[in-house]
Order: C-alpha cells, then sequence, then structure tokens
C-alpha cells in the first residue's frame, strides 16, 4: 500500500522536467524503462535502490536530493523521528521483492538539507521478505552498522552476517543484496557514497 504523502515521484519529475529531459529521454540515460519512470512519477510504485540511484545520476543528482527541501551549507542537526510517518521525508525501497506495491527498505535520512554533501546517512528500516535474493551493484562505497536485529549480505560469492552493535563497509560496485535475517525487521544506520 503506497502512502499519500510519498513526495518521491513530484520530485523526480520536477527535476526531469527542469532540465527538460522527456520520460523516454530519463529511461535512455537511466538504463531503465519509461514505465518505470512513469509509475515513480505516478507515486504507483515503490522503487527499488539500484534504478533510483541510476535515475539520479542520469538526472545530475545524488540520492538525497530526492528528501532535499532547502539545503543548508552549515552543519545540519538531524533528529528523525521513526514513527513520523507524515512528515513525507521516508524514502521506501521495494529492494529485490517482486511485490512493488510495498517496501522492504525504509530510508530516513540524516542530512538531506545538507548542501553539497559527498555521503548520504540514512536510518533503514530493513523488513523481512520472502524468496531468492537477487544481487546488484553500483558504483560507490556503503556502511552499515546494525543498530537492532541481524542483517546478512550478499556479497558477490560470499555471504556475511552482521549482528546487532556490529559493521561492514563494502564496495557497492560488487554485486550485492542487504537483508535482514530471520524473520523480524533490523535497523541500521547506513553510509552510502555514490559519485555523481
Amino acid at each position: 500500500m503506497l502512502h499519500e504523502n510519498n513526495n518521491l515521484g513530484p520530485k523526480i519529475r520536477n527535476l526531469r522536467e527542469s532540465k527538460k529531459i522527456s520520460v523516454e529521454e530519463l529511461a535512455n540515460l537511466s538504463g531503465t524503462s519509461v514505465q518505470l519512470i512513469e509509475q515513480l512519477e505516478e507515486g504507483a510504485l515503490v522503487p527499488s535502490l539500484t534504478p533510483l540511484l541510476a535515475i539520479a545520476r542520469a538526472l545530475g543528482v545524488r540520492l538525497g536530493t530526492f528528501l532535499d527541501d532547502a539545503p543548508q551549507s552549515g552543519p545540519v542537526l538531524s533528529k528523525p523521528d521513526l514513527s513520523d510517518d507524515e512528515s513525507g521525508r521516508i524514502l521506501r525501497f521495494s529492494g529485490k521483492s517482486s511485490v512493488k506495491d510495498r517496501s522492504t527498505l525504509d530510508f530516513y535520512p540524516l542530512a538531506s538539507d545538507k548542501q553539497d554533501r559527498h555521503m548520504e546517512p540514512f536510518l533503514i528500516e530493513v523488513h523481512p521478505i520472502a524468496g531468492e535474493y537477487k544481487l546488484s551493484s553500483h558504483e560507490g562505497e556503503e556502511f552499515i552498522y546494525v543498530l537492532e536485529g541481524e542483517i546478512e549480505l550478499y556479497y558477490g560469492k560470499e555471504v556475511y552476517r552482521v549482528a546487532e552493535g556490529e559493521s561492514i563497509y563494502y564496495d557497492s560496485i560488487v554485486p550485492h543484496d542487504l537483508h535482514t535475517f530471520g524473520d523480524k525487521t533490523s535497523k541500521i544506520l547506513a553510509v552510502i557514497y555514490t559519485p555523481i
């Protein structure tokens, strides 16, 4: 079920239109499909992270730009409220789930108003999913610190389990999939760096 306050679609549309790029051109530049772009802009789809990173790159922006409101040049203090679903500041992803109308990853931005940032820090709730895990890759690096629960990272041909209080840092270009281990939601601090 999608939430009415999902503002990802309008931000993608506004960025695309401000750069005078058609839906077809954006699909071509990002290596995605016209249907995906249209569904994202209409709010009819919870995206997975990999195509959203490709769309951000094609638009020449960081992933966090989709959450920015009023960028600040100085320090940004963040007090995320994980129970506040009305803020419109939550970015939801379907992960690799075949069900594209629900979220398996809820991203809460920690520095969305920081201008010219190079890192994207998030608190993420990682919900359990059933089925096979499909690895994907993108440029950049990721740092993950587990706050609650346990996660599992498929990384190339290796598998890593990271428990509460542990962290892992890896290159995102290696095909990977991060998911909760077990049947309970995990919470992580993630810092993502993706070059533009």
